[in-house]
């Protein structure tokens, strides 16, 4: 019999994100935090991993990211879903150096060696990260769920954060958006193989060149694009920056058919649940403009802030590590609207 892994699911990779509305009602707390001087990213700043700082010029990077099915193959759920939770650790500018297993798995429903192949497929990007998979925690649960809980390093000069950016500044992203309209016309099945492909190959790409823009001082600001959709992250670093955004439209890396299946009504829930959380703070858009920008990705790209000045110089150098990017938008001092769009 074949398992098509989507079916035993309600959610679908990162679209299963609980909205950033209801999420800060959550971690809301009447209790004084204690103080952690060596702890300099945590909670505060919703950024993408937290960061301890050693006290000899390095810092850990730690994170964990889990989800449900948002393919149908195991392997291939296993190697996306830890695509994106190694992610987070390139989007502080760290190196990912181990990986433990977090597998939730309705037993009674799909047969072990399914979920064997799961991990096969995490096994094989810890592999191209260069990681071991060095242990785990299962437990019996309703849908199958997986993911990571990953450690990383980064030395302390070379920290990224969301909510450094700079007036000015321009703005990259390295992967193009849609993933989760695509997927949901899996679903659906009305996905085409080519297009679902172009996706998946997508989300199996590790954002490696986090690493590498750790050293450029002029990267001021560092994220990747999951859940939220490019506006919610986008948001996240404006707001943590005190900065708005003007951004244009047909210059935002974007998989071309879209369109094609948002006539076909292949938009996924998290995308109206991510615009109610924060639709009032952008500018006013249409309802196809809201399906993209609000459109949940999963193992999506790295949004960059870079200072103007040094466009061309960033330009080379992603040219050097195969990444062909043109920016999408700029940062401007604070205005009634969060995001600009254009």
């Amino acid at each position: 019999m074949e398992i098509r892994l989507t079916q035993y699911s309600h959610g679908a990779g990162c679209g299963c994100k609980i909205s950033p509305a209801i999420l800060d009602t959550m971690l809301h707390s009447e209790i004084v935090a204690a103080n952690f001087p060596q702890l300099l990213v945590g909670n505060a700043s919703k950024d993408d991993a937290a960061i301890y700082d050693l006290g000899d010029g390095t810092c850990i990077v730690s994170t964990t990211d889990f989800f449900m099915p948002i393919v149908d193959d195991p392997r291939t759920f296993g190697s996306i879903a830890s695509v994106n939770a190694i992610s987070d650790i390139y989007a502080m500018g760290g190196k990912p150096i181990m990986a433990i297993a977090i597998l939730g798995w309705p037993i009674n429903k799909i047969p072990a060696e399914v979920a064997r192949e799961v991990l096969e497929g995490s096994r094989e990007i810890c592999k191209q990260a260069g990681i071991p998979l060095a242990g785990g925690h299962s437990i019996d649960c309703p849908e199958p769920v997986f993911g990571l809980a990953v450690t990383g390093v980064v030395k302390k000069e070379y920290l990224k954060r969301n909510d450094t950016a700079k007036s000015g500044s321009v703005l990259y992203l390295t992967k193009s958006i849609g993933v989760g309209i695509i997927t949901t016309a899996q679903k659906k099945g009305i996905v085409l193989p080519e297009h679902l492909q172009e996706a998946i190959q997508s989300m199996l790409t590790l954002n490696k060149a986090g690493a590498s823009f750790a050293e450029l001082n002029y990267v001021n600001a560092l994220t990747d694009v999951t859940g939220f959709g490019l506006l919610g992250h986008l948001i996240e670093m404006c707001e943590g920056s005190n900065l708005s955004a003007e951004i244009y439209l047909n210059k935002i890396p974007q998989f071309e058919f879209l369109n094609t299946y948002l006539d076909q009504k292949s938009t996924p829930g998290g995308t109206q649940r991510n615009w109610d959380s924060y639709g009032h703070k952008v500018s006013e858009i249409s309802a196809v403009q809201i399906s993209i920008l609000a459109d949940p990705q999963t193992s999506g790209g790295l949004l960059v802030s870079v200072d103007a000045s040094a466009s061309a110089e960033f330009e080379n150098h992603c040219t050097r590590l195969g990444l062909k990017l043109k920016p999408f938008g700029k940062l401007i001092p604070r205005q009634e609207d969060i995001v600009i769009v254009c």
